[in-house]
């Protein structure tokens, strides 16, 4: 009988769910908006109903499926499988989402932060194939991060391991973070500080190309500094040296503490490519005090995109089926 593996990726704007074999061929994929306003129990029935489709679409049964692994978007206690909360659910309190999960499908249900669950897809299928000490960081909105030593999550006593975006970068001055800091890493290196920063160029004079960016569409997106940086913007190009200096600062501190063999770099702003890595790679030279560090360290793109966190959801459940 062919056995299946129900991943899902629970976003705040979206919940992604694949069929992936226990080998890593992901068979179909489906996403459909989260139902946020409906609550957490509203939440989980819509993870059932879409698995029930997805399923019965495809022609598998229940007595196929090894079990349901799902990412989500906070702090998670992975063993119990409990969420501390999730603020882009607006989850609160504490949601015991392993065990009221397996309560209404039956199956084996494994939880895991959404940045760790992406890592580990990124380790079984993507850009870290072939490695077991890997980071993976996420430019986006914010910054997000997993850590993976010996092929295994590192969660930390309160499940917040890996939360790269909140290293200090600056510790007297910076702009204010989500978090109630300032001078993080989110602040200098995510799309949001690229856009701030874009803006603030685009309206202070210093640069003509983001100023006509801005009066063409009233607004201004990180790809557009990359574009203008590419295109040789004075300004633009500054932006950017900014955000790769700070990411090789704050990788070197990590290569300094955990040694990977990977730092793996996703969201939409590593879409620059070598534009960008080749900056990041510099810095990181720079500030590794170690020269056969820099040698065996790999900066690389992320490679699956938005179906690392199905990938790494799945991989939940594929790597409980190997030490059962």
């Amino acid at each position: 009988m062919k056995k299946i593996i129900v991943g899902v990726d629970v976003g705040g704007t979206a919940i992604k769910m694949a069929l992936i074999t226990p080998d890593g061929e992901l068979v179909t994929k489906m996403q459909e908006p989260t139902p946020v306003a409906d609550g957490e129990d509203g939440i989980l029935q819509k993870i059932v109903d879409m698995s029930h489709d997805l399923l019965a679409q495809h022609g598998y049964s229940l007595a196929q499926v090894c079990g349901i692994g799902v990412g989500v978007p906070g702090p998670v206690d992975g063993e119990k499988g409990i969420v501390f909360q999730a603020v882009n659910l607006h989850w609160r309190q504490p949601v015991l989402l392993k065990e009221k999960l397996e309560a209404l499908t039956g199956l084996p249900v494994a939880v895991d932060n959404d940045a760790n669950v992406a890592a580990l897809g990124e380790m079984w299928q993507g850009a870290g194939q072939g490695a077991q000490d890997l980071v993976l960081i996420t430019l986006g909105t914010g910054v997000g991060g997993g850590v993976i030593l010996n092929g295994k999550v590192i969660h930390g006593i309160n499940g917040v391991g890996g939360e790269i975006g909140h290293i200090t970068m600056t510790p007297d001055s910076g702009a204010p973070c989500n978090c109630g800091k300032t001078g993080c890493l989110e602040t200098y290196t995510s799309a949001t500080a690229i856009i701030r920063e874009g803006r603030f160029a685009a309206t202070n004079g210093s640069s003509p190309a983001l100023a006509a960016v801005l009066a063409a569409k009233g607004s201004i997106a990180a790809k557009d500094v990359l574009e203008a940086a590419v295109a040789g913007d004075t300004a633009a190009l500054a932006i950017i040296d900014q955000v790769a200096l700070y990411l090789g600062l704050a990788l070197s501190h990590l290569a300094n503490v955990l040694n990977p063999a990977k730092f793996m770099i996703g969201g939409g702003v590593a879409a620059a490519g070598d534009f960008l890595f080749s900056r990041i790679r510099e810095s990181f030279k720079r500030f590794v005090p170690f020269s056969y560090v820099v040698e065996s360290t790999e900066i690389v793109p992320a490679k699956l995109g938005n179906d690392a966190g199905v990938y790494g959801a799945g991989w939940l459940i594929r790597s409980q089926m190997h030490e059962s």
